[in-house]
């Protein structure tokens, strides 16, 4: 297959096949003159380059878990680890949530006045809700 029909059948535009290729995280070969020719399985690998990228990998962290034909060798760890982050992201998410909507319907005439308020405020400014910076740097979507 070519570039465009790569991109078409998988909606992954051209010039992040490029990206991806220069990366080493597929790869074509290119007769003189011709442009990229892509063999099927490069489909499969896409697949699990979104799939890796969905999970929160960076394009480096999937790249050292496909072997030089593009197949998977999973790093147990790795995704050990971050299946953590990610059950850590949902932890803090769901508390700012639980937050957020106490203080929407708190009965209290003022939050000020509010102890579960002020615990949140406490929370906050220790820095229990924001994301670690880990979590922030995972790479391109």
């Amino acid at each position: 297959m070519d570039i465009s029909e790569v991109a078409r059948r998988t909606g992954v535009p051209s010039s992040t096949l490029r990206f991806y290729e220069k990366k080493g995280l597929i790869s074509s070969t290119r007769p003189a003159g011709e442009r990229r020719r892509f063999a099927p399985g490069v489909l499969d690998q896409l697949a699990l380059i979104a799939l890796g990228q969905a999970g929160g990998l960076s394009l480096d962290e999937i790249l050292a878990m496909l072997t030089p034909a593009g197949s998977p060798q999973v790093d147990r760890a790795v995704l050990s680890a971050k299946a953590d982050e990610i059950d850590a992201t949902i932890k803090r998410l769901r508390a700012m949530s639980q937050s957020l909507r106490h203080a929407a319907q708190c009965p209290a005439v003022s939050h000020a006045h509010c102890p579960t308020f002020q615990r949140l405020i406490k929370a906050a400014a220790a820095g229990r809700f924001k994301q670690s910076p880990r979590q922030r740097g995972t790479g391109p979507a």
